[in-house]
């Protein structure tokens, strides 16, 4: 199943071929497809669980909160481990610890479990305890990705399959809310559950853990040769610090994971997706399930185009234009009181963040020697969950603060800020051609 398997990569092959010609490409990006599936059915699930027993857009900060903090404390050690070892086998347990988490709430939004409870209490702590479990997982399925990206590919593919992997990241952020609210749709309208029961809940749960385990299979099945592992192991801090110092020195790199986290964090608006759903837009379950894939799906036709016509010449302009236009759709989000414009919002968001998603993660790949890959993808990964899940507490916040609306609205105007203090202090990556990392 795994090193000693036939190898199903190809030699460097000829200019503008696919990379969909790599069956072990292919399995990665089942893997890449289904785990974020599963990731996003369990993460509009329990938004909508946990708002539907509070009505408080401040516990749904409370989620981010929640999953973030377990995850800085592993990503690092994860970096590490996946480096260290075999990164097949470590994909296989982060797929099945994936599936933990719905398997958990099944039962509590089913009501097998605290159904007696006279408040929501018990429920809420046993919600909680299952995303801190998720947010140690996640911390080793970003790196796993990244390490065996650069295993099944040779290097003249990077940029184009880079951009087709962002298509599958971003189709999985459309399929997963869509799949989760639709089943809690279905299952609510079927099942004769009355208004505010939690019950449908269960239906979306499932569908999660079953994604994840099929996530498993496709893990277990991808046959490539892995860099063998060295048995000079270096002392597990001194080998963290070594990534974190490769970051640090790599200006590019590390202006890109910075703009990109700083204009999540203050511009993140989908967090609130649940409560501008119910009491702004009065559009439920399903109108939460259009605001959540409206970005992926504006991520999803930038990434395809992209994939075609990748960007080489001024990445980093258009870096840095792409944040600004997604902070001014994020300012429109924030003002709009009509699904419609608001979904239009978030799907024109979703096509500037696309063009950042895909110049980011070319600039990791490219400037990342193999050997510190797992480290630096999971510095990566603390970036970007630091600017998603702080962002959803930072937005819940703010939203208990200021109100809905104009928290978000403060959140966009921020995110032009942090535009342009980068394009100011940042002109290595203001300059940036991708050729150059070539």
């Amino acid at each position: 199943m795994y090193a000693s398997e036939a190898d199903d990569t190809a030699s460097p092959s000829l200019p503008g071929a696919s990379p969909l010609r790599h069956p072990a490409f292919v399995r990665l990006m089942a893997y890449r497809l289904l785990t974020v599936v599963s990731y996003q059915i369990v993460a509009v699930t329990v938004g909508w669980h946990v708002y539907t027993l509070t009505g408080d857009p401040w516990k749904l900060g409370l989620l981010g909160l929640a999953e973030v903090l377990p995850f800085f404390c592993v990503a690092p050690f994860a970096g590490y481990l996946v480096d260290h070892l075999p990164k097949r086998r470590l994909g296989v347990i982060a797929c099945l610890g994936l599936a933990i988490t719905p398997l958990l709430l099944i039962p509590v939004a089913a009501g097998w479990l605290f159904a007696d409870a006279a408040d929501s209490g018990p429920r809420l702590v046993l919600i909680y305890g299952a995303i801190v479990f998720t947010g140690m997982v996640r911390a080793f399925l970003g790196p796993v990705y990244n390490t065996l990206f650069a295993c099944v590919l040779p290097r003249d593919q990077f940029a184009r399959a880079s951009s087709v992997g962002a298509v599958v990241f971003q189709g999985a952020l459309v399929l997963g809310p869509v799949i989760g609210t639709g089943a809690i749709w279905l299952a609510k309208h079927l099942g004769g559950y009355g208004e505010g029961s939690v019950g449908p809940n269960a239906w979306s749960y499932a569908l999660g853990a079953i994604a994840a385990l099929a996530a498993t299979v496709a893990i277990a099945t991808l046959r490539t040769t892995e860099p063998a592992l060295s048995h000079e192991r270096t002392p597990i801090f001194a080998s963290i610090g070594e990534g974190l110092r490769f970051v640090f020195r790599t200006p590019v790199m590390l202006g890109a994971m910075a703009l990109d986290m700083f204009a999540v964090l203050f511009g993140g608006a989908v967090s609130l997706a649940p409560a501008f759903s119910k009491d702004i837009l009065n559009a439920g379950e399903m109108g939460l399930g259009l605001l959540r894939s409206a970005p992926a799906t504006g991520a999803v036709l930038v990434g395809l185009w992209l994939a075609r016509k990748p960007i080489q010449q001024h990445a980093g302009r258009f870096l840095l234009g792409s944040v600004a236009g997604f902070g001014l759709c994020i300012i429109g989000f924030g003002l709009s009181e009509t699904l419609w414009l608001s979904v239009l919002l978030m799907l024109l968001s979703g096509m500037f963040d696309g063009v950042s998603v895909v110049l980011r993660s070319t600039i990791m790949q490219l400037a990342t020697p193999d050997h510190m890959r797992g480290r630096v993808s999971s510095i990566n990964s603390i970036f970007i969950s630091s600017s998603n899940e702080l962002g959803a507490f930072y937005a819940g916040s703010m939203a208990r603060l200021l109100g809905l609306a104009h928290a978000v609205v403060l959140g966009g105007c921020v995110t032009l800020g942090v535009v342009a203090l980068t394009a100011l202090k940042a002109p290595t990556l203001r300059r940036l051609n991708l050729n150059d990392l070539q």
